[in-house]
């Protein structure tokens, strides 16, 4: 039955991750996961998510199904972190949302709800993008384009180029975009484009879908939630998928969600019921653990602040190893403009080496990335950013 099978080609980070654990030498560095580590070169556990998990099992509630579309309070902990409490959107029910497993799961139950109910959508993604966001979509049955986004000779977004693209798509088209700390760049839209952008998102009538795997890391949490709440305000409708794997460093526990912006209440409880039923088609429920800690963290009075002060210290963590890049490569490359390192914002970064000087610096120096030259800047820390960075620099220079 299975003779016609093929072989399964492997994700390539996590193929690479392979290949690093099998690596002997001492003075290797993991720059490839998007996993966030500590000064010690390991995944935190947040004494906020400690305390919160430890209340859940103290409670020792029981385990039933969830419903489908998640408990209650991680749903409406999740509006209120999106949307910031109080919002119209919320006060007028106009927001369905599901607990999803992780933001993919998200993805993937937002994408076959498209395929269902708009089924000659088409989805347009960012060049580059996170790679699985084109296999979500195409596993869903929808064409999947691209539209200009990185610049890698200025290090920037080329906006015009972008604005010019989504101009021609299709009305109806569904368009991703990254909310904040573009995976895999780094390269986010400022404030001043969203403005622009979102009107024009409307007068084409595409749908906007957001992705924000990484609220927290960029400049805040409200301040990363600008363009869904700007998109909010405007009255679009739109989709935002969001994970609390990296902010919570609770990854395993594939907490997640998906929420539709919609045009009124009735519609909103429409989408809701044919979200539910995607899900139930799918996995039936998501997970209780998970979902509980989140729900904890966000609200209760003592961790939420503890939590985002843990969150902040990741931020500045980043950033600090960013600058210390920055540094040891201008000063080894003098003459170049590596300035990206500090306008490139959360946990990745466009180095601009090639996938030679990316092999290069795997064989000679046991550094590991993507061959697109994506590194993981919370893979660094005081003990391996020094070393890193003259590695870089030296393939650099050539």
């Amino acid at each position: 039955m299975f003779e016609h099978v093929e072989p399964f080609a492997g994700d390539p980070i996590l193929a690479l991750v392979e290949v690093f654990n099998a690596d002997t030498r001492s003075h290797k560095v993991n720059l490839g996961i998007g996993i966030y580590f500590d000064e010690e070169g390991r995944i935190p556990v947040l004494p906020s998510v400690r305390k919160a998990e430890a209340r859940v099992v103290e409670a020792g509630e029981p385990k039933p199904y969830l419903p489908i579309e998640g408990a209650a309070n991680f749903r409406s902990a999740v509006q209120a972190l999106l949307f910031g409490a109080g919002h119209p959107v919320l006060r007028e029910r106009r927001v369905a949302t599901i607990q999803s497993v992780g933001s993919s799961g998200g993805l993937k139950v937002g994408a076959d709800f498209i395929r269902r109910w708009l089924p000659k959508a088409q989805a347009w993604v960012s060049d580059p993008t996170w790679d699985n966001h084109r296999s979500m979509f195409e596993g869903a049955g929808l064409a999947v384009h691209s539209y200009p986004y990185y610049d890698p000779a200025g290090g920037g977004v080329r906006f015009d180029a972008m604005l010019d693209a989504l101009r021609a798509v299709p009305e109806g088209s569904v368009v991703l975009l990254h909310a904040c700390c573009h995976n895999p760049t780094g390269v986010d839209l400022t404030h001043a484009q969203w403005d622009v952008l979102i009107p024009l998102l409307a007068e084409r009538r595409l749908l906007p879908y957001l992705d924000l795997a990484y609220q927290g890391f960029g400049d805040g949490i409200a301040e990363d939630a600008y363009a869904i709440r700007r998109l909010a305000d405007s009255g679009a409708t739109f989709f935002v998928a969001n994970s609390f794997s990296k902010s919570m460093s609770v990854y395993g526990e594939r907490c997640g969600a998906l929420s539709a912006v919609c045009a009124d209440a009735d519609e909103a409880e429409r989408v809701l019921g044919q979200l539910k039923f995607t899900v139930r088609r799918n996995y039936s429920s998501p997970p209780i653990h998970g979902g509980q800690i989140v729900a904890h963290v966000l609200a209760d009075a003592d961790l939420r602040p503890l939590w985002e002060a843990e969150l902040a210290a990741m931020r500045d963590r980043i950033q600090a190893m960013r600058q210390t890049l920055h540094r040891v490569i201008s000063a080894k490359v003098p003459g170049r403009d590596f300035s990206y390192f500090l306008t490139q914002r959360g946990m990745f970064s466009y180095t601009g080496l090639s996938a030679a000087q990316v092999d290069r610096l795997r064989e000679e120096f046991a550094v590991y990335l993507v061959r697109s030259g994506r590194i993981c800047v919370a893979g660094l820390n005081h003990h391996n950013v020094e070393y890193a960075a003259q590695a870089m620099a030296t393939v650099m220079a050539g």
